[in-house]
């Protein structure tokens, strides 16, 4: 594996963890909690937009 493959695969990983943390906070808690558990989804998400922006650039 070269370091594209290594990025695209981190991406792949955060995606999917950003759309699971997501989903429990809309699904799983209603409170507070929620909120913060669907915010760093979504930061999640912004950190694997990096990555795949860094693909072909390292």
């Amino acid at each position: 594996m070269n370091k594209n493959t290594v990025l695209a695969w981190a991406t792949f990983i955060m995606i999917v963890v950003g759309m699971c943390l997501i989903a429990l906070g809309a699904f799983r808690y209603d409170d507070v909690a929620g909120w913060g558990f669907a915010a760093v989804g979504v930061g999640f998400f912004a950190i694997a937009w990096v990555f795949n922006a860094l693909k072909g650039r390292v």
